[in-house]
C-alpha cells in the first residue's frame, strides 16, 4: 500500500511515526508533502520516507491523509484533488470542515473520512474519533478502519460530536502532562529524585488506565478501592476537592471546547 500525507506538523508527524512503527506502510511507500516550516524535511532525515514537492506523486496512493490548519484545508484539497485517483480514501485530521464540504471539493469518486486523533498515535496508543461518508462502501470503510486502527483505538462517532471528542482525546494529554508534572513536583518536594518521580507516575497512570479499560469499572469504584478509611489516599483526595480539582478539570474541558 502507498500512503500520502499533506502536512507534517505536530499531528501529521505523530501519525507518520505511528504508521511506520506499525509497519502498515514502508518508508519508500510513504509520500509526504510538508509546508514551509521545515518539519517534514527534518522528519524525513529521521524516518526515510519519500519527501515530495508537489501533489502529483499522490496519484500512487490508495490512502491520503491531510493534516493542515483548519483555515486552509479546503483550499489545499482543491489544489490536491486533480492528483487523487478514483476510489482514493481521503482521511482528514483537520478541523474546520465537514465530510460533506470535503466531499463537495473532491467529488463523489473520492471516499472521505473525518478523523480526530491525539498525539499518542505516534506510539500506536492513540484515541481516534472517526466519521465516515454515509454512502462509503463497506470494504472501503473497513480499509480506512484498518489503517486508523494501526495507530490506536478508533471509535466511530457522529460528526457533530467530533469537536468534543477531539477536546477530550486531543487536549487532555496536555492536561495529563501538567498533572504528571505537578505530581512530580510534589514527590520531589518530599525527597524523591525527579527522574524517578516521572518514571513512577507514568507507570502508575499507564496501569490505572489499563485497569479501567479492562475492568470497565466506574472511576468512582476504582477510587473507592484505594481510599481506606482515615488513610493517606483519602486525605489527598480531600485536599484535591478542597482546592477545586474537579471543577478545574471540568472547566478546562469547557474552555477548550468553546
Amino acid at each position: 500500500m502507498n500512503i500520502g500525507f499533506i502536512g507534517a506538523g505536530h499531528m501529521g508527524s505523530a501519525m507518520i511515526e505511528g504508521l511506520l512503527k506499525a509497519k502498515i506502510v514502508a518508508p519508500e511507500n510513504l509520500f509526504v508533502k510538508g509546508g514551509s516550516s521545515g518539519t517534514a524535511e527534518a522528519l524525513q532525515e529521521k524516518l526515510g520516507f519519500q519527501l515530495i514537492n508537489d501533489y502529483e506523486p499522490l496519484k500512487k496512493c490508495q490512502v491520503i491523509f491531510i493534516a493542515t490548519g483548519a483555515k486552509i484545508v479546503l483550499d489545499i484539497l482543491k489544489q490536491a484533488a486533480p492528483s487523487m485517483e478514483k476510489d482514493t480514501i481521503l482521511i482528514s485530521v483537520a478541523t474546520g470542515h465537514t465530510v460533506k464540504e470535503a466531499q463537495t471539493v473532491l467529488g463523489d469518486e473520492i471516499h472521505v473520512v473525518h478523523a480526530i486523533p491525539n498525539t499518542p498515535v505516534s506510539v500506536n496508543a492513540g484515541m481516534i474519533g472517526a466519521a465516515f461518508a454515509s454512502d462509503m462502501p463497506k470494504e472501503t470503510k473497513n480499509e480506512a478502519m484498518r489503517v486508523l486502527e494501526s495507530l490506536g483505538k478508533v471509535e466511530e462517532v457522529n460528526e457533530n460530536l467530533l469537536g468534543t471528542f477531539g477536546t477530550v482525546a486531543g487536549c487532555s494529554p496536555a492536561f495529563v502532562d501538567i498533572f504528571m508534572e505537578a505530581l512530580a513536583d510534589g514527590a520531589v518536594s518530599e525527597g524523591l529524585p525527579r527522574t524517578l518521580s516521572y518514571e513512577i507516575i507514568a507507570q502508575m497512570m499507564l496501569g490505572s488506565a489499563q485497569l479501567a479499560l479492562e475492568t470497565k469499572k466506574h472511576p468512582g469504584e476504582l477510587k473507592d478501592g484505594v481510599t481506606s478509611p482515615g488513610g493517606s489516599t483519602i486525605k489527598g483526595v480531600t485536599a484535591l476537592e478542597k482546592n477545586g480539582f474537579r471543577y478545574a478539570v471540568i472547566d478546562a474541558v469547557k474552555q477548550a471546547n468553546s
